[in-house]
């Protein structure tokens, strides 16, 4: 899903810059912009990469912000593309703060996008949230008491990144009784989108890395 503003912004940039992908494959944000781009525009395909040590990321931030920059001072507009919204966990975000710290005069707007948990709200024709219902997002979970305290927090909650640990979780819904109210949804918004409803019927189930779960806890 992109927006009317976003498609505009991309379309009408000289340079259009993307996370690459591993190994010389297309990344996912290339996917997902190659229909909509033009032949005229330049693309610069830039390296995230996918690990936790922060000297590593740093450099690897002032890399790109450098090569945009060389773009940027010969006056052409650099878009730059991501899955979801640029400030939801986006690798953007840590960019965009390099670029300013470098190069303060910079102008960098950010577009908003359509994150996961929206997406697959729509996907299941639910309401994210209603009223005064609290919602939480975690975006990894390492610990299952840290999903125990959340139950106690929230009556939404959005687990992302949940195929590393649904075999954990799922054992934990089923205690709580939380299972008939939770959703997993997986590549939201894809031609290749799954859905599983009334989890009890799922407990073995093999999720890609692009897979949520959705929660629903009734306190009535």
């Amino acid at each position: 899903m992109i927006t009317i503003k976003g498609l505009k912004l991309l379309q009408s940039s000289e340079v259009v810059a993307y996370p690459a992908g591993k190994e010389n494959s297309l990344g996912i944000a290339e996917k997902i912009i190659q229909p909509w781009l033009t032949r005229n525009q330049q693309l610069l395909p830039l390296n995230f990469p996918y690990v936790q040590d922060e000297d590593i990321l740093l450099d690897a931030w002032k890399e790109a912000a450098t090569i945009i920059w060389s773009y940027l001072s010969q006056g052409l507009n650099v878009a730059f593309a991501c899955e979801g919204d640029v400030n939801f966990y986006g690798t953007f975000s840590y960019l965009a703060q390099t670029i300013k710290q470098l190069y303060p005069l910079t102008i960098v707007q950010a577009i908003p996008g359509v994150i996961s948990p929206i997406a697959s709200a729509a996907s299941l024709g639910i309401a994210l949230t209603q009223r005064q219902q609290r919602l939480l997002i975690i975006p990894v979970l390492y610990h299952l008491d840290e999903l125990e305290k959340a139950f106690k927090v929230a009556e939404i909650i959005v687990l992302m990144k949940v195929s590393s640990v649904y075999q954990k979780v799922w054992p934990l819904l089923q205690a709580y009784k939380l299972l008939r109210n939770s959703y997993v949804v997986e590549r939201a918004s894809w031609n290749e989108e799954k859905i599983y409803k009334n989890l009890e019927e799922h407990k073995n189930i093999e999720l890609s890395y692009f897979s949520l779960l959705i929660i629903q806890i009734n306190r009535l």
